[in-house]
């Protein structure tokens, strides 16, 4: 059943317990965690947490956690991508690698938790934290950190799962801005300006802004230099927050 859904189980005590502790759950608070499996994670979670409500795909597994089951630990069959979640203080999870993106997307959707601690492959942990400027920062580095703060925590090797993935593995923090860094207008703007900037990535600013929102290369630049930023700069030379600026820059042909 773990093959068929994607699921390598984790079952190490003490990595698992580094994992909970990474969420810095607090009295009283409940937690969210997306494919409990065989409940390994549960477990460290619920002895921290007022209540667990652990979505997982796989019926016989979640029929076999909902069996055994402790007081203050809800278990929800179904699609961590489909089904509705609460809204809870922290989310964790050790997540189905191939939906990656989508379930950091969800987890970081208003109202966000206070923290997101997820163990995903080690290579979509270094692209997240990545800085602007490196190989690896691109449009999901960016649009987490425009409202989130990124810790890559640490590593999980292949032979901790069962059965062993084929990639190494990593934890890490997501702990969304306090205040707000912008309205969710401004949000939305922004993320869509991220995803249209870094399908041309190598393109100059000036030329991807003005496909972009049809305007002529010379009223882009002066957008551009307008945010303060270089029109002949690339997208991968941009913060989050620099994003945002430019986001804020613009007029309504690209509001979403």
């Amino acid at each position: 059943m773990g093959a068929r859904l994607g699921q390598h189980f984790l079952s190490d005590p003490s990595i698992l317990g580094r994992i909970a502790d990474a969420a810095g759950i607090e009295p009283g608070e409940t937690v969210l965690e997306i494919g409990p499996g065989k409940g390994g994670l549960t477990a460290p979670l619920a002895a921290r947490a007022a209540k667990v409500v652990a979505i997982e795909a796989d019926g016989r597994l979640a029929a076999a956690l909902r069996e055994r089951a402790s007081a203050g630990v809800e278990i929800v069959h179904g699609d961590a991508l489909r089904v509705p979640w609460p809204v809870v203080q922290r989310i964790c999870g050790n997540i189905p690698y191939q939906i990656t993106s989508p379930l950091i997307e969800r987890a970081l959707t208003r109202p966000r938790p206070r923290c997101v601690v997820f163990l995903v492959q080690r290579e979509v942990a270094d692209r997240i934290a990545s800085p602007p400027g490196s190989r690896t920062y691109g449009a999901l580095s960016a649009g987490v950190q425009l409202v989130a703060r990124v810790e890559r925590l640490f590593a999980v090797p292949r032979g901790a799962f069962r059965p062993p993935p084929r990639v190494d593995s990593a934890v890490i923090r997501l702990t969304p801005l306090d205040p707000e860094p912008c309205d969710s207008v401004e949000e939305a703007l922004t993320r869509r300006l991220i995803r249209e900037a870094f399908q041309h990535r190598r393109a100059q600013l000036r030329r991807t802004l003005a496909n972009a929102i049809g305007l002529a290369k010379e009223d882009a630049a002066d957008l551009l230099s307008r945010a303060g930023i270089d029109p002949s700069a690339r997208p991968e030379t941009l913060s989050a927050q620099q994003f945002l600026t430019l986001a804020r820059t613009l007029e309504a042909p690209f509001t979403p």
